[in-house]
């Protein structure tokens, strides 16, 4: 078996007391960074297909998002300033009057194990603070809205089209949440809509690619 594929099979079952060690003897062994994050990435679209399968379920999928972070850090110092590792910054948070992070958070560590570097904005996030956090990062290719309540659609729909109307560019716009449909998405103007964590960091790359 490959060093890469070691390491890919950690990631994908979640072994993360192994992950930086088998990271460390890929390198070791004269595998590139890249080509080590890149396989870790897959693993993670493996992890996210099976999620919204329903072959597994929310702690099998944070535990290969933590083993995935171990193998990350061994990474870092090496990639550090090299920005063709990253598909760009993603700024995420949950919609004005919503304080449910969870599904937040499962879809910001899937985003950012696609590849993206993350801007966590949190919960009950104004409009204009989406709107300022663009201005404020550099290379940020996509924005992240999260709604988990019916009652905050509307403050979904409100922070689409204020980020849309700010003039800023050079980034997508995806919404997810329990209530969010679709055609909602359309309808509000959003550029892509994740049904779950895993499907979101594949319409992520999606729609920066």
């Amino acid at each position: 078996m490959s060093k890469i594929a070691g390491v890919k099979i950690l990631v994908e079952t979640g072994k993360s007391k192994k992950v930086g060690a088998a990271v460390q003897e890929a390198l070791d062994a004269g595998v590139a960074a890249q080509e080590i994050l890149n396989g870790m990435i897959d693993s993670m679209g493996v992890v996210g297909e099976k999620f919204s399968a329903g072959e597994i379920f929310v702690p099998e999928m944070l535990i290969a998002a933590k083993s995935m972070a171990k193998g990350v850090a061994v990474l870092k110092p090496l990639m550090a300033g090299d920005n063709s590792t990253s598909l760009g910054t993603c700024i995420i948070g949950t919609v004005a009057g919503d304080l449910h992070d969870i599904g937040k958070n499962l879809v910001s560590m899937m985003i950012e194990s696609a590849g993206f570097t993350m801007v966590d904005l949190g919960v009950d996030v104004p409009d204009e603070r989406f709107v300022e956090a663009i201005k404020e990062n550099d290379n940020v290719t996509l924005v992240a809205c999260s709604g988990l309540l019916t009652t905050t659609m509307p403050s979904l729909k409100s922070a689409v089209e204020t980020i849309k109307a700010s003039g800023l560019t050079g980034f997508k716009v995806i919404v997810g949440g329990a209530p969010v449909t679709s055609e909602f998405a359309a309808e509000i103007g959003a550029d892509g809509y994740a049904e779950d964590a895993g499907s979101a960091a594949v319409k992520a790359k999606e729609l920066v690619r």
